[in-house]
């Protein structure tokens, strides 16, 4: 019989590369989260979106988490994820990857047959009634209304994870790997009600999902912290993690199901609260965050006068095609262009000018989210200059990688993880 799940462990980062230079620097930091006493085991993922901007493989994001764990020898689990991939997406992953992360965002609200929405809503009519948990925030009730109108919305998405789902388990045979369900791209959160009969839809379909990523309320957009209420936000989350709880003993999902918080980067605001709610419920969690990977290489080419010249450059080419590098993201990043410096300002500026406006550092009067989020979203730019850029983050590794392993150790892991601001 195939073995179709591996263990993920409690708390887990997914750690983008987008050039594939940087596994060692996060490795790294990840050691000094075991010497700390917390195992975080590292998921480098990288989305058909961004192969497809940069022109790579997923077979290369392989090679390269690969070799970083053989030369920085790291003795424990690693993954290689296929993020947010689709049936329309998902070969070109199956030999590299070991996590699957199903989006399901786009088939939301898509229309099922009635018959098809009368015998899910007679399925979950056993259901109905309150939930029962001492962390759920208020009253919450399943009722046959909200089930049929629950159907209506979200069976499609539930229908589309099950056949991807059935698609990379055969593909995969005797291979297994992680699943992961993402609905975090929706254009509407998920109620704590919603999220329980979603994981029970997945349940149904037969996808043994072990992390799943809902739409939070709030803004989560790339590169910047998180814009909203946080203690709206942490209400919000400690009632998603009593709904988990729930669903896997009401529901046949696996034992290590947890949520999974898709960051855009940078939510420090919300890693305190965090932690100290998984610290309490003893939950797992998964981090998605990528993308501040790459902004710590453009920090660290800025830090001389040659890389300077190159990451200036990078911001100009970006800055003239803020719409093309804008609308794969269209729903994550929210641009004021004229909160945008104009590229011969930036020109002139000093290495450490440029520095305090692209680091995330808000108490720094010269940081500048826009700019931050358009760099975010313009490593195309930089794929595009080739052996020019390669070479530069060649030359700059002593810079680069300090910065990568002290931001994602310092930043990110030991607040979420360890506790420690």
């Amino acid at each position: 019989m195939a073995t179709e799940r591996l263990a993920l462990g409690r708390y887990s980062i997914g750690i983008g590369d987008r050039f594939g230079m940087e596994g060692r620097a996060q490795l790294r930091a990840l050691k000094m989260a075991l010497k700390e006493g917390a195992e975080v085991i590292p998921v480098w993922n990288k989305s058909n979106r961004e192969h497809t901007l940069i022109g790579t493989e997923p077979s290369s994001a392989r090679a390269a988490a690969d070799k970083a764990v053989r030369d920085e020898g790291w003795r424990r689990r690693y993954f290689v994820d296929a993020d947010h991939v689709g049936l329309k997406t998902v070969d070109r992953f199956l030999g590299a990857c070991d996590f699957f992360t199903l989006d399901v965002a786009d088939f939301i609200g898509k229309s099922v047959p009635d018959d098809e929405i009368k015998r899910f809503v007679d399925s979950m009519m056993p259901k109905v009634g309150k939930l029962r948990h001492p962390d759920l925030s208020g009253e919450v009730t399943i009722t046959a209304p909200e089930i049929h109108s629950f159907a209506r919305r979200y069976l499609f998405a539930l229908h589309e994870a099950g056949r991807i789902y059935a698609y990379v388990k055969k593909q995969k045979g005797q291979k297994a790997f992680v699943t992961e369900v993402s609905v975090d791209e929706a254009l509407e959160p998920q109620t704590p009600a919603e999220l329980y009969l979603f994981l029970a839809g997945l349940a149904e379909e037969g996808v043994a999902v072990q992390t799943v990523a809902p739409k939070f309320s709030g803004k989560f957009l790339k590169g910047i912290d998180y814009v909203g209420d946080v203690a709206s936000f942490l209400k919000e989350f400690k009632s998603d993690l009593a709904v988990v709880a729930l669903a896997k003993t009401s529901f046949p999902l696996p034992a290590d199901l947890k949520l999974s918080v898709h960051s855009g980067s940078d939510k420090f605001s919300l890693y305190p609260g965090i932690h100290s709610l998984v610290a309490k419920s003893k939950s797992g969690i998964h981090l998605k965050t990528a993308g501040t990977t790459w902004l710590e290489e453009v920090t660290g080419l800025a830090t001389d006068a040659k890389g300077l010249t190159l990451a200036k450059k990078i911001y100009a080419r970006a800055y003239d095609r803020l719409e093309e590098l804008r609308r794969p993201y269209e729903t994550v990043v929210e641009i004021e262009q004229s909160n945008l410096p104009k590229p011969t300002a930036v020109a002139g500026w000093s290495s450490a000018e440029f520095i305090s406006a692209l680091s995330h550092d808000r108490s720094n009067p010269r940081f500048n989210r826009d700019l931050r989020q358009l760099v975010h979203i313009g490593f195309r730019i930089a794929a595009e200059m080739g052996d020019d850029f390669r070479e530069e983050l060649m030359r700059s590794r002593s810079a680069i990688e300090k910065n990568v392993t002290d931001n994602l150790f310092l930043r990110h892991i030991r607040p979420l993880f360890l506790g420690d601001a």
